[in-house]
């Protein structure tokens, strides 16, 4: 009898076990109370962190992950970034291939992805490449729908430069971008990335903000056979649909939005919860901008 092949650790899901992720912590994000209140506003954050409850907060995080079998790299200081820097999925889009390092929408946060770039290649992750000028793009804005499929949104973050040079960098890969349109909704100051709508949470399973998704695109995943679990209106401003899938049917959800743990409860997922009054909340960044997932061991592909 012929064993089955163990499946190789990948860069490039959103779903399988979560092997190793890239983090950053407050205390080199935030630094000191005077940097938080030179920047709380003009970053967007609804009001300022608390240092110490923050370093709590990420902490326990941090050792729920790692419990869970994470392998988590913490970014060291630097002086090229601020208090967005925290949530480090922005910067970078890890591919098999390396490190496409971003251009970020946010002129504040230009610093990030060279600085994460040092990071990556100190742990031994090539770079694919980098997104120029006039291009714009940010992580938040991509997910992978499969292993050879990445869904871009078009908004104020990500621009049509952004995702062609995205596009030109993943060919040679043999990797699809699929282009989604993002809705003005509260204007180009409010954080709304393509996963502030969408969480894939399993293959072929995503958590989703229905009333804001094009509905060309929504159609599209049903028709591929997707299961949509919906968050309602009232969770959806407290980060209901910000879900980070761990694998084998585990999720790491933002504490606070009971109606989407029971219907993720109900549809056979285990839910672990954090606390993150200080480090989501203020900040607006849930559980997958907090991480920048490196490698998983994919799942089947098969609809759940």
């Amino acid at each position: 009898m012929t064993a089955t092949p163990a499946a190789m650790p990948s860069a490039q899901g959103d779903t399988g076990t979560l092997v190793r992720v890239l983090m950053k912590h407050p205390r080199e994000a935030f630094r000191s109370a005077a940097a938080i209140a030179a920047q709380w506003r003009e970053l967007g954050f609804t009001a300022p962190p608390d240092l110490g409850r923050a370093g709590d907060e990420f902490d326990q995080l941090v050792q729920l992950l790692r419990t869970a079998g994470v392998t988590v790299d913490l970014l060291a200081p630097d002086g090229r970034t601020g208090l967005d820097s925290i949530y480090v999925r922005d910067a970078s889009i890890p591919t098999d291939a390396g490190i496409v390092l971003c251009q970020m929408g946010k002129v504040l946060r230009a610093g990030e992805p060279s600085a994460q770039q040092d990071a990556l290649e100190s742990l031994g992750l090539p770079i694919l490449g980098t997104i120029q000028p006039p291009g714009r793009l940010e992580g938040g804005d991509a997910t992978w729908l499969d292993s050879r499929t990445l869904a871009v949104g078009e908004g104020y973050r990500t621009n049509p430069e952004g995702i062609r040079q995205l596009r030109a960098l993943l060919a040679p890969q043999g990797i699809e971008v699929i282009t989604v349109p993002l809705p003005h909704w509260r204007g180009p100051g409010d954080v709304l990335h393509l996963m502030s709508l969408l969480s894939p949470v399993a293959p072929r399973v995503a958590v989703v903000y229905s009333p804001l998704l094009p509905a060309t695109f929504r159609s599209w995943l049903l028709e591929q056979q997707w299961r949509l679990i919906e968050v309602d209106a009232s969770e959806y401003d407290s980060m209901g649909t910000n879900v980070l899938a761990l694998g084998d049917r585990r999720v790491l959800a933002l504490r606070g939005n009971p109606a989407t743990r029971a219907a993720l409860d109900a549809a056979g997922f285990e839910v672990l919860e954090y606390e993150g009054a200080e480090i989501s909340v203020k900040g607006s960044g849930g559980p997958t901008c907090l991480t920048r997932p490196l490698t998983r061991v994919p799942e089947g592909n098969a609809s759940a």
